[in-house]
């Protein structure tokens, strides 16, 4: 499910899907994850989303590419195949 182009007021740059939940956050299942960048920042945040995009969790990075390979492990129960905006 493709996510909006903005979330929690951070603009999209990249972003993973899977039908089968990545993993949970307190008891939440985690379908997207997203990698954003807020307006005039430099560094990127990781968020962690249920099935309607909202974020659930978060983590700040200084890169998008740094974001994407330290996944959690809580994180590993699907691949994340990561798609450009």
């Amino acid at each position: 499910m493709k996510p909006p182009d903005r979330i929690d007021g951070a603009d999209l740059l990249e972003w993973a899907w899977s039908d089968k939940p990545f993993g949970e956050v307190s008891g939440i299942k985690i379908h997207g994850l997203a990698i954003c960048r807020y307006a005039g920042a430099s560094e990127v945040y990781r968020f962690s989303c249920d099935a309607q995009w909202n974020t659930q969790q978060d983590e700040v990075y200084g890169s998008a590419i740094e974001a994407k390979h330290e996944l959690p492990d809580q994180y590993r129960n699907s691949k994340a195949n990561w798609h450009v905006m």
